[in-house]
């Protein structure tokens, strides 16, 4: 009887020593999601992720998203997952145009953007209507339509990349910064033609310092501004700060009290990110941003600093799949014919 019961006390010793291994390992052991990364967003580790491009596919223009896709997958050798965000109206459209081209070997997934979440939240302004289109907004509202993603980039369709778009999704952005955008004072071979058309630079020219809500925040008229046609955005510090809400808030008040216009500066779209993100968002490296080229049918950059440009951006009016616009050549090189004929260029021989 002595005999056994020594036994069990030494089968329990065994056990529970095993137990107590066991939970060491757990306790002391790295886990798998942590092992071989770093907070390094040039690791080997990142560039091999996927990289998720949200671009806007408007009726009307439907061409521009076509064209800027084409030339963001022939070049890079990067796991590109597009999210083509689009009204129920135009989605069949770009799902067909993609579907019977040789688009047809990307990855991509169809997002419908509901024109109801901005009731109320938009003033009617004439003087630039196009500014007021529901997928304009689209940029604020990247969490609620992509998930899964902790970094999204944001373009504008009237773009095209001439660089590898893993450098872009490579840019850093500092703790506690929800996005990176391109600074209007960032690049100085741009001044000369800032200055030649007039346009503006500065929070002057986007928010109207009349009103005392404006001049309240404290934000010198002459701070350089940044345009959101381009944004690398980290979804978890956006959510965190609660961003689109902050958004939201400022469109509510300026449809109650004109704060800004789209007389001033790039529209309505730009003047509520100004605020919200001043003094609290990463810069993208310019070159990853050459804008400006649809804001004048005559102010042209050199041939050289166009070939050195990652990336091309026809902000304004003149756009290069209508007549007149500059540098439509370049624009032109990526774009893919629509198969159902229905969007055509306006050229001057059409």
């Amino acid at each position: 009887m002595a005999l056994l019961k020594k036994i069990n006390q030494i089968l329990l010793l065994l056990l529970v020593l095993t137990v107590c291994a066991i939970l060491y390992n757990k306790v002391h052991q790295v886990p798998l999601s942590l092992r071989n990364e770093t907070v390094d967003l040039e690791s080997p580790e990142e560039m091999e992720e996927q990289i998720p491009v949200v671009i806007c596919a408007a009726a009307g223009r439907m061409g521009a998203a076509v064209a800027a896709i084409s030339s963001i997958y022939s070049n890079t050798e990067a796991d590109v997952l597009f999210y083509i965000v689009g009204l129920k109206t135009t989605i069949p459209h770009i799902q067909k145009w993609i579907e019977n081209s040789k688009l047809k070997e990307i990855k991509f997934k169809v997002v419908e953007f509901n024109p109801m979440v901005l009731k109320g939240k938009i003033r009617q302004d004439a003087s630039r209507p196009e500014l007021l289109q529901p997928l304009n907004f689209v940029r604020f509202y990247l969490p609620l339509l992509i998930q899964k993603h902790e970094k999204v980039i944001y373009l504008d369709d009237d773009v095209i990349v001439q660089g590898d778009i893993q450098e872009l999704y490579n840019t850093k952005l500092a703790p506690g910064h929800a996005a990176a955008f391109s600074d209007d004072c960032d690049l100085p071979s741009t001044h000369e033609m800032v200055r030649s058309v007039g346009m503006q630079n500065t929070y002057m020219g986007f928010l109207d310092y009349r009103k005392p809500v404006i001049r309240d925040l404290g934000i010198s008229p002459s701070t350089c501004s940044f345009n959101p046609g381009v944004i690398v955005a980290n979804m978890t510090e956006w959510k965190h700060q609660q961003i689109t809400k902050q958004l939201e808030k400022w469109m509510q008040r300026n449809a109650e009290e004109n704060l800004y216009s789209s007389t001033l500066g790039g529209g309505v779209a730009t003047s509520p990110m100004l605020i919200v993100f001043h003094g609290k968002y990463s810069s993208i490296n310019p070159i990853w941003h050459i804008r400006h080229l649809g804001w004048s049918p005559d102010a042209c950059y050199s041939d050289q600093f166009l070939q050195e440009a990652k990336l091309l951006h026809w902000n304004g009016r003149y756009k290069p799949w209508d007549y007149s616009s500059v540098h439509t050549d370049l624009w032109e090189n990526w774009f893919i014919p629509d198969p159902s004929g229905k969007f055509k260029l306006t050229r001057p021989d059409s």
